[in-house]
């Protein structure tokens, strides 16, 4: 791309906003030379670059790759043999340590065998940690070499301390002994790498020794006494072999390094990408940007796009598209309402996107691959060169005009201005034209109605405005793509204060054809406005029928629950009925039975009594509301012998076996029994006639319901012994399966198991039964068996 776009679009100022985010010096450099590609295979993988490296990014967090020092000379030096310094090898050490911490960040935790683009740059470090381990053992910093680095230096520095030592001792009994008076301070002290005392120069006869220096005021003099001399020498002669022996370590490092001197290169090449890809996910991290779709197409369409360079709270996001029903876009409307922005953006994303950087934009924005992009935005006024604006507007043109082709992209910001109205709107409409033919994608912002005239009435050019609020005199910065930008001149100027008839002078001074065309886009901006008002409510309309359904499918969801429960509660109640009507039949049966031939009625009308009154009790509690007339009373001309009644106490059906009394009492043959009632309880036998839902079925429908009623769908063995258990459980399954129930649970408790194991194996040897399972959770774990029987 060439340097002036870049600089005119402030590609620049990404590219310092994206050195920030680098970690390290060479990462910084490989940030700084970024430049947008033209090969599409090259600008996706990138762009796959900075998506993986994101999305590691959001899953792990950040990560630093300040450890990664520049190794140039070093490497070169380990190449031709030489010795590296310890500021040399603890470059080393440091970035091994980084790259064992990358590499341990870069691990994958995804499930499979999906890999992205970054696993082959994490795979390929070498941390080389036997080679760091030992640097950091021998060297504890630049200045110090660890003691046991070699034993041989361990020796030395053990003899150099017993050494200073002696001479120390021998110092202190001098200084606070005999020679105390001929000293100016009791203290030792250093010159020239020996130890000296401070003598007063009066007494330098009373010392014998070596003069090594003397203070500035002449007074004392710093002697190396005869007695420590040969310590002195002692001690010199083990420095100089403490300093062989860390040269010959630092030798033994630099032949291990060496060793690795191609594993050393390529873990500083893979780290310096990694930080250059992690400073793009990191830059559109902060951006929020997208990973833009590319084609050779020719076609751009921005969704939402933000301007990078603009405050992230205000900036206003447009949609912009290019390329497929037309190739030249004019955006007209008013100074400071975005038009220049929409430039830029579109210019900006297209070098961010081939540069492999995420675009501020929504998810699937589409940008085209083009080999060049033209700008001609801003004052190019040049005082230097003695140009008008004009004039440099138009050679930067001339050169767009002669280099741009049709895998160009030319931005050109109020084509035509800076001379005479007329003339310039003619000439931005030849440039124009002569791109459009060209088939170059091309945008351009203009005042000029003429140009907004040749955008309505040529294929394949059309126009845009952006928005700007009449009411408030304040651009929207919306960008409307297919509506042309109405001039609002006169609009402000009345807005403002200007008299109405200074404004009706200005309009007799434009031509009819420019005014009506000027009312006919006044006319659009204003249908629009009212058909996006419309949308809005329609939009609103929509939403309120969405929760509308959402309301109504939550009420129904609580009504089908309520029904259910009803018809739970409603079966459970029968069942218990039902139960309670066999006890009480049973109890009859036995009372009869045990009463025999020679039993008094009076005994058996007694019981019978019994039996009537829970009846009755039963159908008062479960009496339903027939939506239907109620039955007349009957009076006791109604009735005749052998007439088909029915007793409502009782449920039974009769004839009748006697005629109503003055109290209207008279006796219902029922069977074999003889029942005396009331003549208000009866009702003409109908087959219509009210009933009990559960009495309404057939004998056999009666016994399966009853059954299936009477039997849980749960059996408790919980404290039986396993004789016990498997008897009752036996009967229950007979039971169970004669009732029709799918399946049933069995509880037994954990326990020791033994009860578990003995009811299924009793399950397992149960022909009925089709399989069974423990009960999972929810349903009681392994203290529960679920047995399901065959169909």
């Amino acid at each position: 791309m060439n340097e002036k776009v870049l600089r005119t679009l402030e590609y620049n100022k990404i590219i310092g906003m994206l050195v920030e985010k680098a970690s390290s010096d060479l990462g910084r450099g490989l940030c700084r030379d970024l430049q947008p590609l033209t090969d599409l295979d090259a600008i996706n993988e990138a762009q796959r670059q900075t998506s993986d490296a994101l999305s590691r990014l959001f899953k792990k967090g950040s990560t630093s790759f300040g450890g990664n020092k520049d190794l140039g000379y070093t490497l070169k030096s380990l190449s031709i043999g030489s010795s590296l310094s310890t500021a040399e090898l603890l470059k080393i050490a440091g970035l091994l340590e980084n790259v064992n911490r990358i590499k341990a960040y870069g691990r994958s935790e995804r499930d499979g065998d999906f890999k992205d683009s970054l696993d082959e740059f994490f795979e390929g470090l070498e941390p080389l940690t036997p080679l760091a381990n030992e640097i950091r053992r021998c060297i504890l910093s630049e200045e110090e070499i660890s003691d046991d680095a070699s034993s041989t230096l361990k020796h030395i520095r053990r003899s150099m301390m017993l050494t200073g030592d002696k001479i120390h001792s021998q110092l202190n009994a001098m200084v606070n002994g005999s020679y105390r008076t001929y000293l100016q301070d009791a203290v030792i002290t250093m010159r020239n790498n020996r130890y000296c005392i401070p003598v007063k120069v009066e007494h330098k006869g009373q010392v014998p020794g070596m003069i090594h220096d003397q203070s500035s005021t002449g007074s004392t003099l710093f002697i190396e006494p005869a007695a420590i001399v040969s310590l002195n020498n002692q001690l010199k002669e083990l420095e100089l072999k403490e300093q062989e022996e860390i040269e010959i370590i630092l030798a033994n490092l630099s032949i291990q390094a060496s060793e690795h001197i191609e594993a050393l290169s390529q873990n500083q090449e893979i780290m310096t990408s990694l930080d250059f890809i992690f400073a793009k996910a990191s830059l559109a991290m902060e951006q929020n940007a997208t990973v833009p779709i590319f084609n050779n197409s020719r076609y751009i369409n921005i969704r939402k796009g933000r301007h990078p360079l603009l405050n992230k709270k205000r900036v206003v996001p447009i949609d912009i598209y290019l390329g497929k029903d037309f190739d030249l876009l004019i955006i007209t409307g008013p100074n400071t309402g975005g038009k220049t922005v929409s430039l830029k953006t579109v210019g900006l994303f297209t070098l961010m996107g081939q540069a492999g950087l995420h675009i501020p934009a929504l998810d699937r924005s589409e940008l085209s691959i083009f080999t060049e992009v033209y700008a001609d935005i801003g004052d190019e006024q040049s005082i230097e060169q003695n140009l008008s604006t004009f004039s440099s507007h138009m050679t930067s043109i001339v050169s767009i005009l002669k280099n741009a082709d049709e895998n160009s992209l030319c931005l050109f910001d109020e084509l035509g201005a800076g001379t005479d109205p007329t003339e310039g709107a003619a000439l931005a409409i030849a440039i124009l034209d002569n791109l459009h033919k060209k088939q170059i994608r091309t945008m351009a912002t203009t005042h000029y109605s003429e140009i907004k005239v040749y955008a309505l009435s040529t294929p394949n050019v059309e126009n845009a405005c952006c928005e700007f609020d009449i009411n408030t005199l304040q651009p929207t910065y919306r960008l409307l793509i297919g509506i042309p930008g109405k001039s609002n001149a006169f609009a402000i100027s009345s807005k403002l204060g200007l008299p109405d008839y200074i404004i009706d002078a200005a309009r007799e001074q434009i031509s009819q054809e420019k005014e009506s065309f000027e009312d006919l886009i006044s006319g659009l901006e204003n249908s629009r406005i009212t058909i996006e008002k419309e949308q809005l409510e329609i939009a609103s309309y929509k939403e309120e029928i969405k929760n509308l359904k959402e309301q109504l499918k939550s009420k129904q969801e609580k009504i089908d629950e309520t029904r259910e429960r009803i018809l739970r509660e409603a079966n459970e109640k029968a069942r218990d009925i039902l139960q309670e009507a066999k006890d009480v039949a049973d109890e009859t049966i036995r009372v009869f039975q045990k009463a025999g031939p020679g039993a008094s009625m009076k005994d058996l009308e007694k019981s019978r009594e019994k039996v009537r009154d829970k009846i009755s009790q039963k159908n008062d509690k479960l009496a339903l509301k027939s939506a239907q007339p109620q039955k007349k009373q009957l009076t006791p001309d109604q009735l005749k012998l052998g007439d088909g009644v029915k007793i409502l106490s009782m449920g039974l059906k009769g004839t009748v076996s006697s005629l109503p009394d003055h109290k209207g009492n008279l006796f219902v043959q029922c069977g074999i029994i003889r029942s005396a009632v009331n003549i208000k309880d009866l009702v003409l036998f109908d087959d219509e006639a009210v009933s009990s839902p559960v009495l309404q079925r057939s004998g056999g429908s009666k016994i399966k319901m009853s059954k299936s009623y009477h039997i849980s769908t749960e059996i408790n063995l919980l404290g039986k012994t396993v004789d016990e258990a498997l008897a009752e459980l036996d009967k229950y399954l007979d039971d169970a399966y004669l009732a029709h129930l799918p399946s049933v649970r069995i509880v037994h408790g954990k326990g020791t198991g033994a009860l578990r194991n003995a009811v299924q194996k009793h399950l397992k040897k149960a022909k009925y039964v089709e399989s069974y399972r423990l009960g999972e959770f929810g349903e009681g774990d392994a203290g529960v068996t679920i047995a399901t029987f065959k169909s």
